[in-house]
């Protein structure tokens, strides 16, 4: 079955840095394009940062952009997130998302981030 299963998350003092990592099985990882999202509490689940399939284009939310950056190991089947400059305004949990064309959409678990001091 589709798994996406988040790790490396954990708590960082403000201008930490972790990196996220999210292992995909179940379903052919090269053909889906991979995203980050994360949701704060009492807040809505936002997109973080996007790579296609082929790594060729990402995308980013402009707060994120210049701290974040987003890769792939289609070899692997595993993609991350490196965070840098964290600050306790991305404080929360953090999913993994692949997804194909209109029909094929799979969410981890998530992982928590907390940044404080």
């Amino acid at each position: 079955q589709v798994q996406l299963v988040e790790s490396g998350g954990g708590l960082v003092q403000p201008g930490g840095s972790l990196r996220l990592s999210c292992a995909a099985s179940g379903f052919t990882f090269s053909t889906y394009d991979m995203s980050w999202y994360r949701q704060a509490p009492g807040k809505e689940r936002e997109l973080v940062a996007a790579i296609s399939n082929t790594a060729r284009s990402t995308n980013y939310a402009d707060s994120m952009k210049g701290r974040f950056t987003i890769s792939r190991s289609n070899a692997r089947n595993t993609v991350y997130l490196q965070m840098n400059g964290l600050k306790p305004d991305d404080t929360a949990v953090y999913y993994c998302n692949a997804r194909r064309g209109e029909r094929y959409n799979y969410w981890g678990q998530g992982t928590q981030v907390t940044v404080s001091s």
